[in-house]
């Protein structure tokens, strides 16, 4: 039984590919139209999903969509009249495009669809709708390692839900509880982020990232004012200090009254207080997320929690969660945000709908690394690089995996490009960029000379699984990077100089400055041979040369751009940064034996972000 998963129309749409009740293919259109965030219909990724595995509209049993657009207009018209006349400009806004598209959406996605599969609209199979809510917590849930699970999605909103609660056992999936619009964790993390300078649904990483530069201390006064919690952990926002019902702000000038100032201007250097602002919402998260799971665990009794929604790769909050040990295991979906919600919707059909039994493998889950998306072999890899008329050697594994180690060891920057391409918003070694976590240098040269990004934002560690334990406060995989954990103390160093702020920067806080945050932590992803052997190879090879199991991870793109999908990508990325060398495959590029008018791209990032 083949079912086909599409998630768009709003953020991150996605398709993903399951047969048999496996996923086989998943991938983010954002990828392949190289628009960060792409919302429209994943044509693209609809295309890899089903040319990859050689299936045709005749071989599909279902296409199910990741929401309901019928309950979701239902909302808008509801929250409309509630503030009416408030909010008349947002709705003269939103109704053309509901009215011309999105509320006949079934229409739309068959047009869409025939014209992919090259057949008649009554040649597809049915096309179903999953709950938005539904969908993430069947891609919680479905492809985890747990035969029988609490789950917990959080977001900013779907239909109705901003928070749901279920309870997973073999292919039941039954809904607990929910909690509904406008009272949201994830819209609450969005309002700091917009009041922070930074774009929503896009910025709340850069956020978090810059938390543990402040300190907590208006934690109360988000209490007093913005949010009542009760200790169960379900909540109410005062909406008297938030736009976003009735508007296109996230806030209001009582919002910005509460706090003192307007809103950050982006670009702006963060001060003290914008950082302490970004620790205590941190705070914030962190206490309604565990007073959720406490519940949770207290009202089915499961040892083992799965996660998913936008507010699910909040890793400090998933570190913390791990470190309270409410549950025994935690299992969180690496696609958690929209694009995941194509391959539970397609959970959903096959489980929910088809009632198929599930098949779960032993001790570990379904994604395959995530590693999900477009692979290319060595001669389309020569021909992409021939058309640029890019310079290149080939290597036998024998040569390449020593070299680029060593050359990662002599602190050169190295685009890495192998495998198939990972489905969520984290490389994972398969369109990664790598350097040496040991080098005092390397956070600042890479955010700005190679990212050009922010210069407070951290960089994440690859370890060899096996390691974890030496280097951080980690006992359990973390192939999805969705877990922060402290470096472990006796690696740890102290400052000659207290600072604060950005001045904290470049100060050296451990035997492995690259990827050691302010506050000790790090975002961990560790690497097994079975999930990802040619990441683990370089891994250890690094570690044969150097005796450190640990390099810097981070995605292969520059500021504003999706991370890179094919060859070509990769060397126009590669050609505007100061990257040194480029691996594809068994394939290297150095930067210095390269034309400098190879591509037409200028060095620096692409958009802001």
């Amino acid at each position: 039984m083949n079912i086909l998963g599409i998630s768009a129309y709003y953020h991150d749409s996605a398709a993903a590919l399951l047969c048999s009740g496996v996923v086989v293919s998943a991938a983010q259109e954002e990828r392949f139209t190289r628009k960060k965030h792409d919302e429209r219909f994943p044509g693209n990724a609809i295309e890899f999903c089903l040319s990859a595995n050689k299936i045709g509209a005749q071989q599909l049993d279902s296409i199910v969509f990741y929401d309901k657009p019928i309950l979701k207009f239902e909302r808008l018209l509801d929250t409309y009249l509630s503030y009416a006349p408030r909010g008349f400009g947002s709705f003269v806004r939103a109704m053309p495009v509901w009215l011309k598209e999105k509320l006949y959406l079934k229409k739309t996605l068959k047009r869409e669809l025939s014209a992919i599969m090259k057949c008649c609209e009554e040649e597809l199979p049915p096309i179903l709708f999953s709950e938005h809510h539904e969908s993430h917590a069947a891609s919680a849930f479905y492809p985890s390692p747990f035969e029988a699970a609490a789950v917990l999605c959080l977001d900013g909103v779907g239909e109705w839900a901003t928070t749901s609660a279920w309870f997973g056992e073999g292919g039941e999936l039954k809904s607990l509880w929910q909690i509904d619009f406008p009272h949201s964790l994830g819209l609450l993390y969005s309002a700091f982020t917009y009041y922070l300078g930074f774009k929503v649904n896009s910025g709340e990483y850069k956020l978090m990232g810059l938390a543990p530069y402040g300190r907590p201390s208006y934690v109360d006064m988000i209490f007093d004012n913005l949010i009542d919690v009760k200790p169960d952990g379900s909540f109410r926002l005062n909406l008297k200090y938030f736009d976003y019902c009735t508007g296109l702000r996230m806030t209001n000038q009582r919002f910005s009254d509460l706090f003192g100032e307007a809103p950050r201007m982006p670009e702006m250097v963060p001060t003290q207080r914008e950082m302490d602002l970004a620790a205590s919402i941190q705070v914030v998260t962190e206490e309604i997320v565990l007073k959720l799971a406490r519940s949770l665990r207290r009202e089915t009794g499961a040892e083992s929690l799965c996660m998913a929604g936008g507010v699910a790769l909040n890793c400090v909050a998933n570190g913390r969660l791990l470190r309270e040990k409410i549950f025994s295991d935690i299992w969180i979906q690496p696609a958690a945000g929209d694009a995941g919600g194509a391959l539970g919707a397609a959970y959903a059909a096959y489980h929910r709908y088809r009632g198929q039994p599930r098949q779960r493998l032993q001790r570990t889950d379904q994604m395959r690394g995530a590693l999900l998306g477009p692979q290319y072999d060595e001669s389309t890899v020569l021909e992409s690089l021939d058309a640029m008329q890019a310079s290149y050697e080939i290597l036998s594994d024998e040569e390449l995996y020593p070299r680029v180690a060593a050359l990662l060891a002599s602190e050169k920057v190295v685009g890495w490009f192998q495998n198939r391409m990972e489905f969520g918003p984290r490389a994972l070694g398969a369109r990664s960029i790598l350097a040496d976590p040991r080098s005092t240098t390397m956070q600042s040269q890479l955010n700005l000379k190679i990212k050009f990004r922010e210069s407070f934002r951290p960089f994440a560690p690859a370890v060899m699984q096996e390691r974890v334990g030496e280097y951080f406060d980690l006992n359990l995989a973390s192939p999805y990077m969705l877990l922060v954990a402290q470096v472990k103390e006796q690696l740890q160093m102290q400052p000659e100089k207290l600072a604060s702020g950005l001045a904290q920067l470049n100060q050296v806080r451990s035997v492995i400055p690259a990827v050691t945050h302010v506050d000790y932590s790090a975002r961990v992803q560790t690497v097994s041979e079975e999930q990802n052997p040619q990441f683990y190879r370089l891994l250890n090879e690094f570690n044969q040369q150097t005796g450190c199991p640990v390099l810097v991870n981070t995605s292969f793109n520059v500021r504003g751009e999706p991370i890179v999908c094919t060859p070509e990508d990769a060397f126009k990325c590669f050609m505007g940064t100061d990257m040194d060398y480029l691996v594809i495959g068994n394939v290297m590029l150095s930067k210095e034996h390269q034309r400098v008018d190879a591509v037409d791209r200028k060095k620096g990032a692409l958009a802001l972000d």
